[in-house]
C-alpha cells in the first residue's frame, strides 16, 4: 500500500493510568469500524501495532491465510499516510503531559517514526501548559515517558516569553527537563543566547547553555562568551562556572571587558561579580585591574576589589597593589587601603598604609607609613602623608602631627648601584 488515502483522517494516543487509547473514528468508511476504539497497554507496544491495527481494521478483512509474506512482502510499501493527526500522553493521574498536533503525517514502520508536517502542540506540568512548540517539519518518537522531535522546531514559553529555536527537542516530563540540541537559540527580552545545547529544568525555572555559548543582555548591555551559562530567570541572573569574558558595550562599542575562571551577573541590578583569576580592562579610564574577586557595579559605575588587588595605568605606567580597593569610574579616582606600594615606570615606588589615587590629574595622596623612594637620584622620604605626581617624581612627603619631621635618607652613588 503506497499510502493511506482517507477523509480528514484523525488519529489520537492518549495515556490514562498507564494505559492508551487509539481512536480511528474517520479513518475508516464502514460504519460498524467507524467507532472502533482499543485500549492496550502502551509501555509494552509499539507505536507500529497500532498502526498495522488500523491498516488492517480499514482494510475490511485480514490477508488470506495462502499469502505467508503479504504483512512483510517487499512489494507492500510501510508507510502511511494520516491526516489530522493527535499524540497525547498523560501521566498516572490522567493529566496531560503532551499534546502534538500535525494536519499531515506519514509513518514509517520500520523505522517507527512520524514525519509531521506542521506540528503544533503544548508540554504540560501539573495539567498546566509550560511550553508550547511548533514545527514546519518534523520527525516524531515518542515511548510513552518521553517525546523526541527533530526538525527546525520553536519552544516558546508563554508565562515569560522565552523562545528557544533548535533543530532537536526532547521532553522529559518525569525529570521537569526540556532539552533544545543543535544550533539552540534562545531569545527573551532580557537575554539573547547561543549555543549547541539548552536544558531548561521547568520547575526551577533554570536554563543551561552549554557549548560555545554567546548571550547578549539587552540592559545592561553585555555580550558573555563561555562553554557553561546558567540562567536562573525568576532571579535574573546569570551564573558562569568555567572561564568566561564580559564585554560591555556603550553606543554599540566595547567600553569595558571582565575575565575570570567564574562569574555571576544580576541583570536586575546591573551588579558582575568576578572570581578566580578575576581581570578587568576599563577603556575611560585606560585601567587594568586584577584581583581574585572583583564587584562590577555598571549602574553606580563602581568597581571595588575585597582581596589583594593589582592596578595598572597604562597611559603612564604606573602599577599599584594593594589588599583591596575601589575605583570610582566617572570620578577616575582610585581609593586603596592595606600594604599599598605603588610603582612608576622608572622604579620610583611610594607605599603607605592607604592611597588615593586621581587618575585624571595624576596625583597621589598617600598616608600611614609612608615611605617614598626614587633611583635617580637615588633617595629615600619617610613621613606620615604624601601628596604629589609620582610618574614626574615630584612628591612631597610630611611628617606626622606629633614630631612633624620628615626622615630624608640620600644614597650613595655606590650603593644605589648595588641596589
Amino acid at each position: 500500500m503506497a499510502h493511506y488515502q482517507g477523509r480528514k483522517n484523525e488519529r489520537r494516543f492518549s495515556g490514562i493510568k498507564g494505559e492508551s487509547k487509539t481512536n480511528f473514528s474517520h479513518l475508516c468508511s464502514l460504519p460498524s469500524l467507524s467507532s472502533l476504539q482499543l485500549r492496550i497497554n502502551w509501555y509494552y507496544l509499539p507505536l507500529t501495532f497500532f498502526l498495522v491495527i488500523g491498516l488492517v481494521g480499514c482494510g475490511g478483512k485480514s490477508p488470506p491465510a495462502s499469502q505467508p509474506n503479504a504483512a512483510g512482502s517487499s512489494n507492500q510499501d510501510s508507510n502511511l499516510t494520516f491526516f489530522d493527526v493527535t499524540l497525547e500522553q498523560a501521566d498516572e493521574v490522567g493529566r496531560p503531559i503532551w499534546k502534538v498536533r500535525a494536519k499531515r503525517a506519514k509513518y514509517t514502520q520500520e523505522k517507527q517514526i512520524g514525519q509531521a508536517e506542521s506540528p503544533y502542540g503544548e508540554l504540560y506540568q501539573d495539567g498546566k501548559v509550560i511550553y508550547q512548540i511548533k514545527a514546519d517539519v518534523a520527525d516524531i518518537e515518542q515511548d510513552g515517558k518521553q517525546l523526541f522531535l527533530k526538525g527546525k522546531i520553536f519552544a516558546t514559553d508563554p508565562s515569560n516569553g522565552i523562545v528557544l529555536q533548535g533543530n532537536e527537542l526532547e521532553w522529559r516530563p518525569q525529570e521537569d527537563l526540556l532539552i533544545v540540541r543543535n544550533q539552540i537559540n534562545g531569545t527573551h527580552k532580557q537575554l539573547q543566547a547561543v549555543a549547541r545545547e539548552a536544558r531548561v529544568k521547568t520547575r526551577e525555572q533554570r536554563m543551561e547553555f552549554s557549548g560555545g555559548v554567546i548571550a547578549n543582555s539587552a540592559d545592561p548591555q553585555l555580550q558573555m562568551r563561555t562553554e557553561h551559562l546558567i540562567w536562573k530567570i525568576k532571579e535574573e541572573k546569570l551564573i558562569g562556572d568555567r572561564p568566561i569574558q564580559i564585554d560591555r558595550y556603550k553606543n554599540n562599542n566595547i567600553s569595558d571587558r571582565g575575565k575570570g575562571n567564574a562569574a555571576e551577573v544580576n541583570l536586575k541590578t546591573k551588579i558582575a561579580t568576578i572570581q578566580q583569576n578575576a581581570q578587568l580592562e576599563l577603556l575611560d579610564p585606560p585601567v587594568q585591574i586584577a584581583s581574585n574577586s572583583i564587584t562590577w557595579n555598571m549602574n553606580a559605575e563602581t568597581v571595588t576589589t575585597n582581596s589583594p588587588t593589582r592596578m595598572f595605568q597604562r597611559a603612564e605606567k604606573v602599577t599599584v597593589t594593594a589588599n583591596q580597593g575601589e575605583m570610582k569610574i566617572p570620578q577616575k579616582t582610585v581609593y586603596l587601603t592595606g600594604n599599598v606600594n605603588a610603582i612608576g615606570q622608572r622604579r620610583q615606588s611610594l607605599r603607605a598604609n592607604t592611597l588615593t589615587w586621581y587618575l585624571d590629574n595624576k596625583l597621589v595622596e598617600a598616608q600611614g607609613n609612608v615611605l617614598y623612594r626614587q633611583v635617580d637620584p637615588p633617595l629615600n622620604f619617610a613621613g606620615e602623608t604624601a601628596v604629589g605626581n609620582l610618574q614626574t617624581e615630584n612628591i612631597v612627603v610630611k611628617g606626622g602631627s606629633s614630631s612633624g619631621r620628615v626622615v630624608t635618607e640620600i644614597i650613595p652613588q655606590e650603593r644605589a648601584n648595588r641596589q
